[in-house]
């Protein structure tokens, strides 16, 4: 139902003015009043499609077009949209910073 909301709401943008962005943000908190929390952001950059494409993911994956992959998010392998994404690489970061700062 979103997916039709966004491709009615895009429908008379041209191609290549059709871009779009992922974000994901991270927050890591020692306690409750951490006054220094570690916050990491990654986007996942891409165009959206004018019709879905691909059978896997969720959500707008199937719109979510990756020009250097040449595929939709949706047709994406599990382990490369896990290496790729905005979620996945939000995640790997941290854990870097925390395996850095806790040893």
């Amino acid at each position: 139902r979103n997916n039709e909301k966004l491709l009615a709401a895009l429908s008379e943008c041209a191609e290549g003015q059709r871009t779009a962005r992922y974000w994901c943000v991270l927050v890591y908190l020692r306690h409750a009043e951490d006054p220094v929390p570690v916050i990491v952001q990654r986007s996942w950059e891409g165009e959206v499609l004018a019709h879905p494409r691909g059978e896997g993911g969720f959500g707008y994956d199937p719109l979510f077009w990756l020009p250097d992959q040449g595929m939709s998010v949706a047709e994406l392998p599990s382990e490369t949209k896990n290496r790729l994404s905005h979620r996945g690489r939000a995640l790997h970061t941290l854990v870097d910073i925390l395996k850095v700062a806790h040893g």
